[in-house]
């Protein structure tokens, strides 16, 4: 009932993304009804039955990469303060989130039904003749539980693909794996911050006596400069000051008026050391406000293009020239598209450090380091979007080649995957766009003109073309070769 509420007010722009993700599964519905009217037509040839529904796992991923994107991008199943409160913690959005996108990909599939059943003409009485007749399974019964099992699928995959993505996650940082690091006596574990040997004889310094503590080591601090003792002091009162009433910020030391510092053995350390050469370790990860690098992935994923376009070389080589695509050109163009959405957040990265590179100015900064923070959103759409071009260039250079007649069903498989890809990388990057409000706002609160983000945004778009532009044509090329001859 929830996400029936959400879903009535929602937006216009929420509105028509779902209305795109319940679109997309009527194709995907439709063309999985379609390969079960194939095979009970033509019961002697269950091989062309299953590579058609092989074939049905293209726009199938495509429906469900869109309603991941469309369901993060949903600005009404986004945590927000206070609503644990009420019972709408992340796990419960999530599940609003996935119920939500079940419900849009269910409509999508009865769609599917309907108009599978009009053509069929089992609402209106007439058949429809053409290219689709044969998969129409004219004067059979259709098999409910087949029926039901395929158009529940798309629903079942979306739901099941935003609850995973959408998934509560420990905020707290995973543990170090370092080596190990000398702690204070008492404290167990891999220290994620690391201390000086000798840390470990604070331990029970918060019960000695001001007088005690002072007495003793009285002959070693004689010689220690008085500033470093005014100065500690100093640190701790400033920091007590600015925290409230009974609190103490975890790491900070206590200091008695006489300058003695109190600890106790539950303390945590501060989070950074210094070296001997003044410069300041941090233990707890980058700076804030780096950007974080995405190049990680980027030779696994020319690895999986590599390994994908070998295989649908392997398989163009060992077809007839007059069969179909087989399952193993299927497989190489599922590779490469996997190594280019793996490789699409690096090479989006390296866009943003080449923008910046030789004495850039502040309209070069600006459009790199967007792209820089920007590339793990808006880098693996335009990886697929790149992996689509580049297969639709294959085909049509494949029709060009042989004059084959792709059909109906195959342009709209092509429609349906073309337009999901295209319409998730759109919506990456109007998530994109969100996410950096508060930075888009303070620059122009600090006076720079709307026109210098408008060119940096050019600049940023032109920038990605010329890396993926290429890189489509080449790929487009390679894949092409194999089945041309």
């Amino acid at each position: 009932m929830l996400a029936l509420r959400l879903t009535r007010a929602a937006r216009l722009a929420v509105q028509l993304r779902r209305l795109l993700v319940a679109s997309a599964s009527a194709g995907t519905g439709f063309l999985l009804l379609c390969a079960l009217g194939h095979a009970l037509t033509h019961p002697d040839a269950p091989g062309a039955s299953s590579l058609r529904l092989a074939w049905c796992a293209a726009p199938l991923a495509a429906t469900v990469y869109l309603a991941v994107a469309v369901a993060r991008a949903d600005p009404g199943t986004r945590p927000r303060p206070g609503l644990s409160a009420i019972g709408l913690g992340p796990g419960r959005l999530m599940a609003v989130s996935a119920t939500t996108t079940a419900l849009s990909a269910a409509l999508g599939s009865v769609a599917a039904l309907l108009g599978f059943l009009y053509l069929r003409g089992d609402l209106t009485g007439a058949p429809v003749d053409g290219a689709v007749s044969g998969v129409l399974a004219l004067g059979q019964r259709l098999p409910a539980p087949a029926v039901v099992t395929l158009l529940a699928l798309v629903p079942a995959a979306a739901s099941a693909a935003v609850a995973l993505t959408l998934r509560p996650r420990d905020p707290r940082p995973a543990p170090s794996a370092g080596s190990r690091r000398y702690g204070r006596f008492g404290a167990y574990g891999w220290g994620a911050a690391r201390e000086t040997f000798g840390a470990y004889g604070r331990y029970g310094a918060r019960l000695a006596s001001a007088s005690a503590s002072a007495s003793a080591p009285a002959s070693a601090s004689a010689s220690a400069p008085a500033s470093a003792s005014a100065s500690a002091s100093a640190s701790a009162s400033a920091s007590a000051s600015a925290q409230p009433a009974g609190g103490r910020p975890a790491g900070a030391a206590q200091a008695d008026p006489s300058g003695a510092l109190l600890t106790q053995a539950s303390d945590t350390l501060p989070p950074a050391t210094t070296d001997g050469d003044g410069s300041a370790q941090d233990a707890t990860g980058p700076v804030p406000g780096t950007p974080r690098s995405h190049t990680t992935l980027l030779p696994w994923g020319i690895a999986v293009l590599t390994a994908g376009l070998a295989v649908e070389t392997y398989a163009g080589d060992t077809a007839t020239r007059d069969a179909a695509p087989s399952a193993g050109v299927l497989l190489g163009w599922a590779l490469a598209t996997l190594g280019l959405a793996l490789a699409g957040p690096g090479l989006t990265h390296l866009c943003g450090r080449l923008l910046q590179a030789v004495r850039p100015g502040a309209l070069r900064l600006l459009a790199g380091r967007v792209l820089m923070e920007e590339s793990h959103r808006v880098g693996r759409p335009l990886g697929v979007v790149c992996a689509v071009a580049s297969a639709a260039y294959a085909a049509a250079a494949l029709h060009d080649a042989d004059a084959t007649d792709f059909g109906p069903l195959s342009l709209i498989g092509a429609v349906v995957v073309a337009g999901c890809t295209v319409a998730t990388l759109l919506t990456a990057a109007v998530e994109a766009k969100h996410a950096r409000t508060d930075t888009t706002d303070a620059l122009l609160r600090l006076g720079a003109p709307p026109t210098t983000l408008r060119a940096a945004a050019a600049l940023r778009a032109g920038a990605l073309l010329a890396v993926f532009g290429p890189l489509t044509l080449v790929v487009a090329q390679l894949a092409s070769l194999p089945l041309a001859r």
